[in-house]
This record gives C-alpha cells, sequence and structure tokens, in this order.
C-alpha cells in the first residue's frame, strides 16, 4: 500500500502537456530538460512518483516528488534546473547586459588605444567606468559573450556566431545561420 501524495500533480492545461511533450521529443534540448518533461508527463498520465522515476532510469520518486511540487508552483519554468549549488550568481542579466554594451560600442583608438577589444582592455575600461564593474574578471567577461554568440577567432577578432560574411556577384551579404543555436548546445 502507498503513501497517499503530500502534494499531487495539478492537472496540465492543454498549453502546458503540448510544451512537455515538444520537449520530451526533442532531440537539441539539454538532457535535463527532456527527463523533467517526460517525469511529468508520466506522472500526469497517471504513473506513480517511482514508476515515473524506474521509467527514466533514476532510482528513486523522491526527486519526482520534489519535481511535481515545483512544477505545481513554478510552472513549466521547472523543467529549466535552477543555480546547482557553490557561490551566489554575482552576475546577473543586467551586469551582462553592461558588459555587452559596452563590449558593442566601438573602441576609440585614442581613448582605448586599439581598434579591437580584447578581454583584458575591456576590463579595464568596465573597473574605470562610472557605472562600470569594478571587481568583473575577464573570466566572466569572456563567458558573457560566448553566451551573446561571440567567439574570439585565430585572427585576433571576435566574430558572431552563426553569422558569416559572404561574397557574391551582387556584393557582400552576412548570411545567417537558422540553426546556429541548437548546435551550440
Amino acid at each position: 500500500m502507498t503513501r497517499r501524495k503530500k502534494e499531487p500533480l495539478r492537472p496540465l492545461s492543454t498549453k502546458e502537456r503540448e510544451v512537455l511533450e515538444r520537449i520530451s521529443h526533442a532531440q537539441s534540448d539539454p538532457a535535463s530538460h527532456v527527463a523533467r518533461a517526460k517525469l511529468l508527463l508520466l506522472v500526469a498520465d497517471g504513473a506513480n512518483y517511482t514508476e515515473a522515476a524506474h521509467v527514466i532510469g533514476r532510482l528513486s520518486g523522491d526527486a519526482v516528488s520534489k519535481l511535481v511540487a515545483r512544477f505545481n508552483k513554478e510552472g513549466l519554468a521547472a523543467v529549466e534546473p535552477r543555480h546547482g549549488g557553490g557561490p551566489p550568481i554575482a552576475y546577473g542579466r543586467k551586469e551582462r547586459q553592461r558588459i555587452l554594451a559596452e563590449f558593442e560600442r566601438q573602441p576609440d583608438r585614442e581613448q582605448d588605444g586599439t581598434a579591437t577589444w580584447s578581454l583584458n582592455l575591456l576590463q579595464r575600461v568596465l573597473h574605470a567606468a562610472p557605472d562600470g564593474l569594478p571587481r568583473v574578471s575577464t573570466y566572466i567577461i569572456g563567458q558573457a559573450l560566448h553566451e551573446a554568440g561571440w567567439t574570439w577567432q585565430k585572427d585576433r577578432t571576435w566574430c558572431k556566431t552563426g553569422t558569416v560574411v559572404r561574397k557574391r556577384k551582387s556584393g557582400t551579404v552576412e548570411v545567417t545561420d537558422p540553426d546556429a543555436e541548437g548546435k551550440k548546445t
């Protein structure tokens, strides 16, 4: 005889079910998202927590119970994992946008001493700016740029991932790969 569930899964809306089914069949989504979507769909279809865990390859239904409780509170946001421990995130969305805003500004040859940004120069400019980030590291700057789709090339320039300039008879054309986001993961 099983225990009564403290917090059973609430009924899924049609939109939530569609999104969970899309995620559970996705090839390009992270495996953690796919597993969580499958677990929620199994529980919604009547499987108990232990059975759902065993279908996915997990040993215990405790994590399924916690996922269901989180889904009841947060909805579809429960499919994405939260911060997994370690020190708290010091540079959130606002700070990363500030880094990108400074990066997108064309460096002044006279003031900055260069025509292209390096991580060290960008760090110095952000430290010195009145609204800057006085303790930001080059690692965090690099992370923010990579998350925004920029990569450092061998010719010492930054290039937007998934975008390339092609020569055509009519002139140069900027071509964007529509699958660039899916290829990153």
